[in-house]
């Protein structure tokens, strides 16, 4: 749960959320003094310039202004995120850690949650980013203070509550753009009573896709090229009955049709190849112009309820229960070669899976008054998971070129995953000034596998089952050196459960273990200019054991396996933010400065040359195949990243401003796998996008003419099977919102 305020000296020039109703715990937060952003994550309402932790925080309002629809553009508008999206997953990155591993067996290590609650950890990535309140970015360890453990970091998606004697109001936005692109999204709050309110929001897409997409011989393709349909809607429910007791629900119904995640082979995006030649490349292609000869399809559905129950004690002390349930299906079918070529190595290369996902989880927390010197918080916590991969067999992988089942991996079967944890933390002021905290966590985890497998033709039974225990810490002080001006530093462990490898014909294999991470980081916060300007700035640097990657299996290296690093892999990095508002102009920047290093293992890369000799990963032995790893970077880890804004209000009078905005993201280049073999196309380029905005207001109405990617740079985002998946190229339209 998360509130933002920023109440600097420009506030009445700034553009307002278009519906002004902010979540519960915003309408419930202290009072901000000017320049003050108030967040409530921890779980209390606190001033973000005075929390030992590092972190960034966007309004509904800053969502739109930078053109930030999903979280695919998150990484344009906040420092040390990096996202890579290769169609039914992505690659979602804090610091150079989180989701680097194509597969459902590892957790994630940036957890998001969605109302107070932890989201699907895998699938179903893509939800929009529709009547949204706030979102913050929590950077580093997370697990003291909130529900589900993370080693990278937490997101936190709130979307706005329903008001008690809030009137009926709310807001209509209407969007038409280029790829016959036509939409809206809107909400209106509904008083029932003056204990009860309820909100109800809806979102709608419709757009062509960005592809070009040919069949065999230049033939029409009859597939779908990534045409987009989507539909999603939430019903709010908020009960008061008292001063001390608050009852929130929350369900919502998506269906997301992206209709496919076309990607076309790496080496055709470079004009020449090999990669750094002077060769011409007969292939060479524009990402978005693509032949293909196997149908594709890509569809999300699922729903999610929420119940927050809040009830305030004499005293203060307040007791918190957050519950959530959420099933879905997600449906994916791609043409694994990214040809439409018909010879026997690339005929049949596709892939096709229909899964079923379901998650439960449970948080309750005892919360003291903020008034004292001592305060603390206890929590307990539990998710249950399970992956349903459906019957009869609908999980199919061919990439060989031999005809029908003697070439094709069948999977169907659960694989359930729960973890519990209890945590809490314990705040002290040692004076006015100075506080020092100290939480801890203990977490049970367990994934198991029951599996059937068509391997080849062959049949092959996974049961097994792995457990992971961990105690996890965070230690803190906080110094308010003056007014303006805050220093923290805190070193903290995370952790992130272990989990089970499917078996390949060579017998049960061994599960990986748990990943930990020890984490230090110093920071300052800052007011200038008589608090016009406000700045946040972080060093860390984390050793994370037992690292978790996938390389070759050891024995037969034509397959994969989830292993355990054995050496110290580790991430250090300097990051900042800077916030400046002067009458009507409003500037912003971010910046991280990232350095990363495997453990020294031992890996043999399976694509190319093929090898059977033994490759293990703690003593190799080395050869031109089996490499030492250590000491490359970490995958989608980018040495620097940065992201820049700046707007202006001008007033034409009568109530009417007219504000230009631009903004610019830049994420350096980085490595798409560990081998770090950019003749394999493994080195994903750097991308600049600006998005650029100018918006007219009258009293409650606004017209803006926008534009994404403006420069309509062609890119590819991520790296999976040899094959690239491009960015969204420039789009552009207008859009029409009323408030009421």
């Amino acid at each position: 749960m998360l509130a933002l305020m920023w109440a600097g000296a420009a506030e009445a020039q700034t553009p307002p959320p278009a519906d002004p109703g902010a979540s519960t715990a915003q309408a419930d937060s202290t009072t901000a003094e000017p320049g003050e952003v108030i967040v409530t994550a921890r779980r209390r309402s606190e001033n973000l310039q005075r929390t030992p932790l590092s972190g960034s925080v966007l309004s509904g309002t800053d969502l739109a202004e930078k053109g930030i629809a999903n979280v695919d553009a998150l990484q344009f508008g906040t420092p040390s995120v990096v996202v890579n999206n290769f169609g039914q997953g992505i690659d979602f990155n804090v610091r150079g850690i989180g989701k680097g591993e194509h597969n459902t067996q590892t957790a994630t290590g940036v957890i998001t949650y969605r109302d107070g609650a932890p989201t699907f950890p895998g699938y179903f990535q893509l939800e929009p980013y529709y009547d949204v309140a706030n979102i913050q970015v929590l950077r580093g360890p997370q697990g003291t203070i909130v529900g589900q453990n993370a080693t990278g970091g937490a997101v936190f998606v709130n979307s706005n509550d329903p008001i008690i004697g809030g009137g009926y109001r709310g807001y209509i936005n209407g969007n038409v753009g280029n790829y016959s692109q036509f939409g809206g999204e809107g909400a209106v709050n509904l008083p029932v009573s003056e204990t009860f309110a309820a909100r109800i929001a809806a979102y709608g897409l419709r757009r062509d896709g960005f592809f070009n997409v040919k069949g065999p011989g230049g033939t029409k393709y009859t597939g779908n090229n990534g045409d987009q349909r989507h539909a999603a809607g939430r019903l709010s429910l908020l009960w008061k009955p008292t001063s001390q007791l608050s009852v929130l629900s929350k369900t919502d119904l998506v269906y997301l049709d992206m209709g496919a995640y076309p990607a076309s082979p790496f080496q055709n995006y470079y004009k020449n190849f090999p990669i750094g030649s002077s060769t011409p490349n007969p292939t060479y292609s524009d990402l978005y112009d693509i032949n293909l000869n196997s149908p594709q399809e890509a569809r999300d559905k699922f729903f999610r309820t929420i119940l927050r129950v809040n009830y305030e004690f004499g005293g203060g002390m307040q007791l918190r229960s957050v519950s959530a349930y959420a099933k879905g299906n997600t449906k994916y079918r791609a043409d694994l070669d990214g040809t439409a070529a018909l010879t026997p190595v690339t005929a049949d290369r596709t892939f096709f899976d229909s899964v079923d996902e379901r998650q439960i989880s449970q948080e309750v927390t005892l919360i003291s008054p903020d008034t004292g010197r001592f305060t603390y918080l206890l929590g307990a916590f539990g998710v249950w998971n399970k992956y349903n991969f459906l019957a009869p067999f609908q999980f199919v992988s061919d990439n060989s070129s031999a005809p029908g089942a003697a070439s094709e991996y069948r999977l169907q079967g659960i694989n359930p995953n729960r973890s519990l944890a209890a945590f809490g933390q314990i705040g002290f002021a040692l004076t006015p000034q100075l506080k020092v905290e100290l939480g801890g966590r203990y977490t049970a985890s367990r994934s198991r596998n029951d599996v059937d497998i068509l391997q080849f033709g062959t049949p092959i039974v996974a049961e097994q089952l792995t457990k992971s225990n961990d105690f996890s810490y965070k230690a803190s002080l906080g110094y308010e050196a003056s007014r303006d001006h805050y220093l923290y530093g805190f070193v903290a462990t995370g952790f992130k459960p272990g989990g089970l490898n499917v078996p390949v014909g060579l017998g049960i294999p061994a599960p990986f273990t748990e990943e930990t991470v020890t984490s230090f980081e110093l920071g300052w916060k800052g007011y200038f200019a008589n608090r016009h300007i406000r700045t946040n700035f972080a060093a860390f640097y984390n050793k994370y054991k037992d690292f978790q990657v996938i390389v070759g299996n050891p024995t037969l290296p034509v397959f994969g396996l989830e292993i355990n690093v054995p050496g110290t892999t580790k991430i250090k990095g300097i990051e900042g933010e800077i916030e400046g508002r002067f009458g009507g102009l409003t500037l912003g920047l971010g910046f991280n400065v990232l350095d990363s290093k495997i453990g020294q293992f031992f890996a043999l890369d399976q694509r190319g040359t093929l090898s059977l000799a033994p490759c293990l990963p703690a003593t190799g032995p080395a050869t031109a195949l089996c490499r030492n790893l250590g000491g490359n970077d970490q995958t989608y880890a980018p040495n620097f990243t940065f992201n820049a804004n700046a707007s202006y209000d001008f007033a034409l009078g009568n109530s009417t401003t007219l504000t230009p905005r631009i903004n610019f993201g830049h994420v350096g280049k980085q490595w798409a796998t560990l081998f770090e073999n950019a003749a394999r196309g493994d080195r994903i380029p750097q991308r600049n996008i600006i998005n650029a905005q100018l918006a007219l207001r009258h009293g409650d109405l606004t017209v803006t003419a926008y534009s994404t990617n403006l420069t309509d740079k062609h890119y590819p985002a991520a790296l999976n099977s040899g094959l690239y998946f491009a960015g969204s190229p420039r789009q552009y339209g207008l859009k029409v919102q009323k408030a009421f």
